[in-house]
This record gives structure tokens, C-alpha cells and sequence, in this order.
């Protein structure tokens, strides 16, 4: 990068950290976990949203959803039309309950539905599931320097790390919420240039009407796919139905979430954050999506590397499998020449009105559309026969490759900045969110008894110190995770289906005990991690299975129980 860049870089970053630690501490009453933990209750409606955005908006959606529609078209957005559904059931079903019980957590509730061991339960499979998701959340960005200056990744990691850990500990919530206003104002600022750009890249007799024609015919526009089918990833059913309960499950009992919207001032304050994130969602991932499929069609015109990930591609320079990825790689080269010269037939016919002409060139685009997946999958075949552990997936690399080699100076930097305030965004809220639930659900309620407020606020300042490691340590071992943004997506519907049953059973079975959705919750995860491992069943189902299981298995084992008189 040059100098400009790593300039705006360093400044947005130290800008951030600095200006979310001077605002929380200029109105630091953080004596009590109210204040730590919830910001005092004081959060106005936009605030509110803006930090559930920025939760769920992590490195990942900006690194890993444009190289998602360039690989497979824009369908991704189907996982996403639950999401207005689920706002406005929990604006209706779960909030008001939260605010008149004044709980820190959500899963204080579940205690006094049933009973501790329930509540413990759910605390824990909630730090196990977020604990995993921050991990990929924070080795998402250390891509980006990998690939800019083959930095060690874990070196990346621990920095990005130690700079959420120093103002979410300083700060808590209010500090969070102040660092995420500005990286969302980063991140929107950022995706809109890089949107115009990457236009503006087309080639000059190619318009933006033209380029939408090609992401068409290519299949990278298929957004909507009606097939009933729960092998197929991403239709209309697994976004409404598996969809709808990964949101209610995520927005409605994952801490991180829950700790956002309980933090505004009134009940009418969090409603408003809750529904302004169903209205904006969609069409904020509808756009980083039809950037990838744009640039999808910039490198129609523009020949693309044959794979994204060069420091692969670098090993085998000085090994005898390089004749062998040349040969592949000049091939490669000869038919996207091929393919662009077909576009631009295709476009012509498509001005003339040539009906026929563009069904006949359709076929022909779609034969090397195969020709050139048919030769990135040798290439992908060599880079094994050469490493075993090879990243044969190069999804994650798309967007920053062009990111890095067409944008202009100045944009580089900023665009960098926006992968790290994104993941610093979501991670700040992920550990806020492990540290808040290990004191109040676990610490203070099991190991320790009652604590002072002020003493319970240091206990928390060293459980984000504690989990901030944790997660660095988990970061650490990420690899070869294939789509980042479908693998934080897995990692939660393992689990979120599990624990939103629970919630289910304690609104909706008035006569469930305790013991029974304990052990139907114990029995329900473990029949999820066997689909996952021994089935096709694609993981947005797993949120609807996981929670219609808890929810029958409880009431059988409560009607048992009760036949045999057991607890």
C-alpha cells in the first residue's frame, strides 16, 4: 500500500479507539453493572440500531458476502427474509418482557421461568457458540494484511485483538456503542465508494443496464429460488422458515444482541432500533451483494487471475508443478478472452433486439462458464497435490484483490479501514456481551454469591480481559473455513435452535419444568451436531429443528415426569 493509505488506516483506527474511550469516560458512572452493562439505560432509538447493525455487520459480511455473489450469485440474501418477521414478533413477544423484569441478561429470565441449572445451561451454550463465532469474526480481517504484505496472522489477530479488549474494557457498552457510531459511518462512507467504482471500472461502452444484463444471463442475479428443497442451501423456504428462527434465535436470546436494544431508554426506543434494523437489513446486504456481482462483471472484461489467493499460487513457482499451473493458467487466460469477445456479441444482440442470437450465445457463454470452472478446479486439485494443507477456497480474497490492485490511493486505506472497523465493531460487542453473561449468569450467580456493584464491575472489566484472550486464542486457529460468511452463519445455527426452544418452552408451556427442558435441550443438541456431521441437511433448518425438538421433547418429558412424579 502507500504511504496515504497506511496513513488513513492508522488514523481511522487510533481515531476510533480513542474517540469511543474520551466519550465514555467523559459521562463514567460506570460504578454500577447498569451503567457497565447496559450504558445506563440511556441509548436513544438510533443509537440502539446502529449498534445491533454493527454486531451483526462484522468483517465478515465485508470480506466474504461480495466474493459469495461473484461464486454464487446473489441467492445468499434469501438466509435474510425471516429477519423483518422475527423483529417485529420479538418487538411484540420478548421486549416487553425483558423491560418489566429489568434483567441485565436474557438469560435471567430463564431462571426465574424454571430454575438455575435451565438458565446456567443456556449461558454456557451461549458462550460456547459466540465464542467460536468471534473467533472467525477476528480472523476474518487478518486476511487483508496477509495478503497485502504476507504479515503473520496472528501477529494481525493479536493487534486487532488488544485494540477491542483496551476500549471495550475501559468503557464497557457505552464505549462499544460510541466506536461502533463512527465505524458505521466508516463502513457506509466506504462500500458506497468502492460500489461506484467498481462501476465506473466497466469498460466505457459497457453501462451499468449492460453490466446487470451480464450479471443476468451469468446466473449471478438468481436472488430468488422457490424450490422446497432441504439439501439446497438458500431458497425462499430455508431464509422464511430456517431463516426466521436463526433471526429470532440471534436478535431474541444471544446476549450480544439482547445487550444492545436493552440498553435504550424506554421500551418505545428499543422497538424502534429493533424494526429499523428489519427495514435496513435486506437492502444493506442486497448492495454488498450486487457489488460482487458487479465486479463479477468486471472481470468478464478483465481478465481475472485464476485464483484469487496468490500466496498459494506463489508456492508453486518453485516446484515441478509449475510447467503444469502455467500451462493451466494460459489456457485459463485464452478462454476469458473468449468469454468476453461472447459478451460483447451478446450485448450487441441484446441492443438489436436479436432474440435469437442472444439464446444462442447464452449456451455458449454458460460452455465456457464450465470450461473456466473446469480448469480453476485443476488448479485448485494441483495446489493440494503440492500442500495437503493448501486454502483451496479463495472466496475471501476476491473482493480485496480488487480492493488492492484497481482502487485508487487514499480508497485502498480507507477500504482496509472499513474490514477492521467492521470486525472491531462486532467483536467489541461479542466479548462485551461473553464478559457481561460469564459475571452476572455464571460468576455472581453460582460461584460467588452476591458482589458489591463496584466490585462486580471489576470482575466484568477482567472477565472482557479474560474473553478478549479467549477469543484472540480461538482466532488463532481458524483455518481453511471455506466462505467466512456462511461459516459464522453454521457455527450459530448449531446451536442457536437449542437455545431458542428453551425460550419457546418458557413463553409458550405454561406447566414445563425445569429438569425437563434441561434434558430435552442436552438431547436436542446433540441429535443437531449428528445432522451436521452425518447428514445433507443444509444448517438454516437447523435453527427450526433445533427448536421444534426442544420444544416436543420438553413437553413429552414433562408429561413423563409428572406420570412418575419426578422433579
Amino acid at each position: 500500500m502507500h504511504i496515504v493509505d497506511w496513513l488513513i488506516l492508522s488514523g481511522i483506527l487510533g481515531f476510533v479507539v480513542v474517540w469511543s474511550i474520551y466519550k465514555s469516560s467523559r459521562r463514567s458512572r460506570s460504578s454500577t453493572m447498569h451503567d457497565f452493562v447496559l450504558s445506563g439505560k440511556e441509548a436513544r432509538w438510533y443509537t440502539v440500531a446502529i449498534s445491533i447493525m454493527a454486531t451483526q455487520a462484522s468483517a465478515i459480511t465485508f470480506i466474504s458476502l461480495p466474493g459469495q455473489a461473484y461464486v454464487d450469485g446473489m441467492r445468499f440474501i434469501q438466509a435474510y427474509f425471516g429477519l423483518p418477521l422475527a423483529m417485529v414478533l420479538l418487538c411484540i413477544i420478548a421486549l416487553p418482557l425483558y423491560h418489566r423484569l429489568d434483567v441485565l441478561t436474557a438469560y435471567e429470565f430463564l431462571e426465574r421461568r424454571f430454575d438455575t441449572k435451565t438458565r446456567t445451561l443456556a449461558a454456557l451454550l451461549f458462550l460456547l457458540q459466540r465464542s467460536l463465532a468471534a473467533a472467525i469474526s477476528l480472523y476474518a480481517p487478518s486476511i487483508v494484511l496477509s495478503l497485502l504484505l504476507g504479515w503473520d496472522v496472528r501477529s494481525v489477530i493479536t493487534l486487532i485483538g488488544v485494540l477491542v479488549i483496551l476500549y471495550t474494557t475501559s468503557g464497557g457498552t457505552r464505549a462499544v456503542s460510541w466506536a461502533q457510531s463512527s465505524q458505521m459511518a466508516i463502513i457506509a462512507f466506504g462500500m458506497i465508494s468502492v460500489g461506484i467504482v467498481v462501476v465506473y471500472s466497466l469498460p466505457s461502452d459497457v453501462s451499468l443496464r449492460d453490466a446487470l444484463c451480464v450479471a443476468a444471463v451469468s446466473g449471478k442475479l438468481n436472488t430468488i429460488d422457490f424450490t422446497f428443497d432441504l439439501n439446497n442451501k438458500y431458497t425462499v423456504w430455508s431464509g422464511l422458515l430456517g431463516g426466521l428462527f436463526l433471526q429470532l434465535s440471534y436478535f431474541g436470546t444471544d446476549q450480544s444482541q439482547v445487550q444492545r436494544y436493552l440498553s435504550g431508554e424506554s421500551l418505545t426506543q428499543s422497538r424502534l432500533g429493533l424494526l429499523f434494523n428489519g427495514i435496513m437489513k435486506i437492502p444493506m446486504q442486497f448492495g454488498i451483494l450486487l457489488i460482487g456481482a458487479l465486479l463479477f462483471v468486471f472481470y468478464q472484461f478483465t481478465p481475472p487471475p485464476i485464483f484469487f489467493n496468490h500466496a498459494e499460487i506463489a508456492k508453486l513457482q518453485h516446484t515441478h508443478y509449475k510447467a503444469e499451473y502455467q500451462h493451466i493458467a494460459a489456457k485459463f487466460q485464452q478462454v476469458s478472452i473468449e468469454q468476453q469477445n461472447t459478451l460483447r456479441r451478446y450485448l450487441h444482440a441484446l441492443h438489436t433486439g436479436n432474440i435469437t442470437e442472444q439464446a444462442m450465445l447464452t449456451q455458449v457463454l454458460h460452455t465456457h462458464a464450465e470450461h473456466l470452472h473446469s480448469l480453476k478446479v485443476q488448479v485448485r486439485s494441483l495446489l493440494k497435490r503440492n500442500d495437503p494443507r493448501a486454502v483451496t477456497n479463495d472466496t475471501n480474497y476476491i473482493f480485496l484483490t480488487f480492493v488492492i490492485t484497481y482502487l485508487p490511493i487514499g480508497l485502498v486505506g480507507l477500504l482496509i479501514a472499513v474490514v477492521f472497523s467492521a470486525s472491531m465493531s462486532s467483536a467489541s460487542s461479542e466479548i462485551n456481551a461473553l464478559a457481561s453473561t460469564t459475571v452476572i449468569d455464571i460468576y455472581r450467580r453460582l460461584l460467588h454469591g452476591s458482589l458489591s456493584e463496584e466490585r462486580s464491575v471489576w470482575v466484568t472489566r477482567l472477565a472482557t480481559i479474560m474473553w478478549g484472550a479467549i477469543v484472540v486464542g480461538f482466532a488463532q486457529l481458524m483455518d481453511s473455513l471455506g466462505s467466512l460468511i456462511e461459516a459464522v452463519n453454521v457455527v450459530g445455527s448449531l446451536f442457536y435452535g437449542a437455545i431458542l426452544g428453551i425460550f419457546f418452552t418458557a413463553f409458550f408451556l405454561k406447566r414445563a419444568s425445569g429438569t425437563a427442558v434441561f434434558c430435552a435441550t442436552l438431547l436436542t443438541e446433540a441429535i443437531v451436531l449428528a445432522l451436521y456431521a452425518f447428514s445433507p441437511i443444509t444448517f438454516l433448518w437447523y435453527n427450526l429443528i433445533g427448536c421444534l425438538l426442544v420444544v416436543l421433547c420438553t413437553w413429552l418429558l414433562s408429561r413423563l415426569f409428572h406420570i412418575f412424579e419426578i422433579a
